[in-house]
């Protein structure tokens, strides 16, 4: 959950139209320094990102596309390398025991800055069925229905 001194850089669109978010969980990860400047830049992609558990209990996040930064020459990353979560380690207990019993699943949903830190809102849920995506494409055209007639009334 971002703080309301913090500065979002970067959402997943398809994280809440995919999947039902049930819990988020703030974490940090590790970066290095061409990639921190390149996500001042706004030059991060979320969309297609995922997390997963390791086989030592680490969480790492796979397909985050942070772009190399153009003056960082030699000392530039792989743009999709898998990125390391840093949560504390009952946080990670919990993840574990949500993903591997109730099968849910691990989505980034935003990054943001926080204090000068780059944070990682990590969203847990389960994805959605085709008609569950209908049902919410059809509630949301009926509030944008009611919002137009309400304006429409008032003027």
């Amino acid at each position: 959950m971002p703080k309301k001194d913090s500065r979002i850089i970067a959402k997943n669109p398809n994280a809440y139209h995919n999947y039902e978010i049930l819990e988020k969980i703030e974490s940090g990860m590790v970066l290095y320094g061409t990639e921190i400047k390149s996500i001042r830049s706004g030059k991060v992609n979320l969309k297609d990102s995922y997390a997963s558990i390791d086989k030592n209990g680490e969480i790492y996040v796979y397909s985050l596309n942070i772009s190399p930064y153009e003056h960082g020459n030699i000392y530039n990353k792989d743009p999709l390398r898998p990125k390391k979560l840093l949560l504390n380690k009952s946080e990670i207990h919990k993840l574990i025991g949500m993903t591997t019993l109730k099968g849910y699943t691990l989505v980034p949903t935003q990054l943001y800055f926080s204090n000068n830190f780059v944070k990682l809102e990590l969203g847990v849920g389960r994805g959605k069925k085709l008609y569950d995506k209908r049902e919410d494409i059809k509630k949301k055209d009926a509030e944008r229905k009611i919002e137009r007639y309400v304006k429409n009334q008032q003027n």
